[in-house]
């Protein structure tokens, strides 16, 4: 019941997040998008990334059907893999609904970051004290498994280690990369400093491979500009799932 709700929940809002990295994968500077490619105006600020206008009339759109943004069935599958694998290994945990809730804005984020190479603040921001709030809370339960004390810690040391990175080499690292690793640390640290440390480790590994893989094929220079966010997102899911 637990992995199905899940799943359910993952597809839900895996479906509606496409819209979402539309409206907010925009350069900075800019205002978010209120319109679809062929400028119909997107009646609210929720739903499908789907179009009624350009689904009925023969426009220019560049899918059929009216969608827009990235596909849909990819973006809702890997949401749903993602809150499955999260119930599975969790069990009926208090915390498993603060993995649930955070699960689409950390792939919001992704998917933001890899698109436009930025994390917008409306996100970031919020993120780290609202992950402290829900894990303070889940901590209150009898059957926790996990320390707020040691989340709270891990929020300031990864941000603080991910900010003296950024003060060393600001064009290596951007500032949204800091304000992400807040959360992310909060998320590590509640399953104590073991897997704060292999998750703060996951990230940058991942980022270094990638950037080799693409040295390697010639897609790549040195100075080439890569996001940074996705692959701290996946470092601490990865670690989180198989710690």
């Amino acid at each position: 019941m637990l992995v199905t709700f899940a799943v359910a929940y993952g597809a839900l809002s895996g479906l509606l997040l496409p819209r979402a990295v539309y409206q907010l994968a925009v350069p900075a500077g800019e205002r978010w998008r209120s319109h679809c490619p062929a400028g119909h105006p997107l009646p609210s600020r929720f739903g499908l990334a789907r179009c009624r206008h350009c689904a009925t009339q023969d426009t220019n759109t560049p899918r059929a059907g009216g969608w827009y943004g990235p596909p849909t069935l990819t973006v809702a599958l890997l949401t749903t893999l993602i809150c499955a694998l999260f119930a599975h290994a969790t069990g009926p945990r208090p915390e498993l609904a603060v993995w649930l809730l955070t699960t689409p804005i950390l792939v919001l984020l992704a998917w933001i970051d890899a698109t436009v190479h930025r994390l917008p603040d409306l996100l970031t921001l919020p993120l780290a004290p609202a992950t402290l709030l829900l894990l303070g809370a889940a901590a209150l339960c009898p059957n926790a498994n996990g320390t707020w004390p040691t989340a709270l810690c891990g929020t300031l040391v990864l941000g603080g280690g991910y900010l003296v990175l950024f003060l060393i080499s600001p064009r290596s690292l951007g500032f949204g990369d800091v304000k992400l690793a807040l959360p992310l640390g909060a998320i590590l640290g509640w399953n104590g400093w073991h897997t704060l440390a292999l998750g703060a480790i996951a990230g940058p590994l991942l980022a270094a491979t990638y950037s080799l893989g693409l040295l390697a094929l010639r897609k790549a220079h040195p100075k080439t500009a890569i996001p940074y966010g996705p692959f701290l997102i996946t470092g601490t899911l990865t670690t989180l799932l198989t710690r």
